[in-house]
């Protein structure tokens, strides 16, 4: 089959305990950016046991159609029921594009749905957007150039550089976005969309396991990908005693605290709270990056911030170059004189 007969784009609608996933309206925002370049339509692919009431946040936020699979032996997350779900609506309905969310559930999915339709797969991807490949045509080569591809971008050795990846010759082109990177799709009241149920039948073999039980962990940490403001520390803080000094910082402009992976490695602060390639990608109103000397890894998960101040005794650090201010000093002076600026500005009554 040609490739040209692959039509939309797709979007899994990851849900649990019948709750839909933030970052499936990140994914829906980013399908109707590729969609309109494409003059195609936005899909939404729901798939559980008893959830067809959610449908209608799915066309709030985006979806021209959404296919819903309602099935008992969807009512947990369970690889096999998922995969053959997946694999089958593609089979059915050939999309040009699918994109799930790199969440635990998306990691364990997306491999599996790609081997059984024979197409690829990036991984973690940070950006994608519609263009030329190759990028640059080939000499003497120019019209082998392929329109109209998905182009996914992503950190690759480590961080050190950026891959851009595409799939030109086999659908759909697949992709696993990471949370956070994407804007959000506005809630638009009053949309309508096409409801198509499909379900291609669930016969239990080999493959399928048997949940025993589920225990729900309960976390003590904020997510810190909701918060609007955020006084992130790296390694130049020192201790995780003066995490105090951030953590008062926090407080006053009504804040979370997070950090860099140095300060995870040395014990400081939990992994959840962790910015960067290997932590989560944020987008607050405003970031202070504190004692943060700005290495590619953390930069990735920050710099779509709206704002950004920096606070360093290095005033080469390069974290000065994706900062909007940035304060050259001893962060155990600055921050104490700070904290009790906004402090006095709040008890003067002085909003901004």
């Amino acid at each position: 089959m040609s490739v040209n007969e692959y039509k939309g784009v797709y979007v899994f609608a990851q849900q649990v305990d019948n709750h839909i996933d933030e970052i499936v309206y990140e994914l829906l925002q980013k399908a109707m950016d590729l969609a309109a370049d494409l003059s195609t339509e936005v899909v939404a692919v729901l798939v559980g046991s008893e959830i067809k009431n959610k449908v209608f946040h799915l066309e709030e936020h985006g979806a021209d159609r959404v296919i819903l699979i309602d099935d008992p032996e969807l009512k947990e997350y369970r690889t096999e029921p998922y995969a053959h779900a997946l694999a089958e609506v593609i089979n059915k309905f050939k999309p040009d594009v699918f994109l799930i969310g790199a969440t635990a559930i998306g990691r364990d999915l997306a491999p599996r749905v790609c081997a059984r339709v024979h197409t690829g797969l990036t991984a973690d991807c940070t950006s994608l957007e519609i263009g030329d490949f190759p990028l640059n045509p080939i000499p003497g080569k120019e019209d082998e150039q392929k329109h109209n591809q998905l182009l996914m971008t992503r950190p690759a050795f480590g961080g050190n550089t950026i891959a851009t990846i595409a799939c030109p010759d086999f659908r759909p082109q697949m992709a696993t976005v990471r949370p956070g990177v994407m804007k959000r799709s506005p809630k638009v009241v009053g949309r309508t969309c096409e409801l198509v149920e499909f379900n291609p039948g669930f016969t239990p073999n080999n493959c399928y396991v048997e949940i025993l039980d589920i225990i729900k962990e309960q976390k003590k940490t904020v997510n810190i990908q909701k918060a609007k403001i955020l006084v992130a520390g790296g390694r130049g803080v020192g201790s995780a005693e003066n995490f105090k000094l951030l953590r008062d910082l926090a407080d006053a402009l009504g804040g979370e605290v997070a950090c860099s992976r140095a300060a995870v490695d040395n014990g400081w602060l939990p992994k959840e709270l962790q910015v960067g390639q290997t932590g989560k990608t944020v987008r607050p109103a405003l970031y202070f990056a504190v004692g943060i000397s700005g290495a590619i890894q953390h930069v990735a998960g920050m710099e779509e911030s709206d704002l950004i101040i920096a606070i360093n005794k290095d005033e080469s650090a390069p974290i000065f170059d994706v900062a909007d201010y940035g304060i050259v000093g001893d962060l155990n002076k600055i921050l104490p004189e700070l904290t009790k600026s906004i402090i006095d500005a709040k008890n003067e009554g002085i909003e901004d």
